[in-house]
């Protein structure tokens, strides 16, 4: 019944992080998202060393004008995902900030399984998973990429996925300078 409970509890967690993202922001002040993301490397490297993988980061200044803590979660979200969908052994997550045409620029990347490209916009959907993998899997809610896409529309930017070679995805948020 605990993990019940504690399951339902993140469940509505992210639903309401969902709902608040889908939103007009209600705090803009200035943001560094190198600062942003290296808060959110910290807080998921010891999941990531519990799980064998290995976190790199290459974080370059990338300022903007938007909701810190609403930022972090999505680039935790990204990090987490990448650990939880690795590699059984050995896995590595790249993360990288930084500024690129006028804009800035958050990539995440994972070593992992294969994941067909006619695949990927569906991971952005509420609920969805790879390989049909649906709201009884022990991994989570199937909420997290849902809400960095909210999160990331509602600082007017966007965010797309690609298969990586080898297997794993590269996610990459592309944010407006402000």
């Amino acid at each position: 019944l605990l993990e019940v409970n504690a399951r339902n509890e993140k469940l509505i967690e992210g639903l309401l992080l969902l709902a608040r993202s889908e939103r007009e922001l209600a705090v803009r002040k200035p943001v560094d998202v190198k600062e942003v993301a290296q808060t959110a490397v910290d807080q998921v490297t010891p999941f990531a060393e519990e799980h064998g993988v290995t976190i790199s980061t290459e974080l370059a200044e990338a300022p903007t004008i938007g909701d810190p803590v609403l930022l972090e979660r999505s680039v935790s979200n990204l990090l987490e995902n990448a650990v939880k969908y690795n590699l059984p052994e050995n896995g590595k997550v790249w993360i990288r900030t930084g500024m690129m045409g006028g804009g800035l620029v958050v990539q995440v990347a994972n070593t992992g399984q294969h994941v067909p490209a006619y695949e990927v916009n569906s991971l952005f959907e509420p609920f969805r998973r790879l390989n049909a993998d649906r709201v009884d899997s022990a991994k989570g809610a199937g909420l997290g990429l849902s809400i960095v896409r909210a999160v990331v529309q509602a600082h007017g930017g966007n965010v797309n996925a690609v298969p990586r070679e080898g297997g794993g995805l590269v996610v990459t948020i592309r944010l407006p300078r402000r």
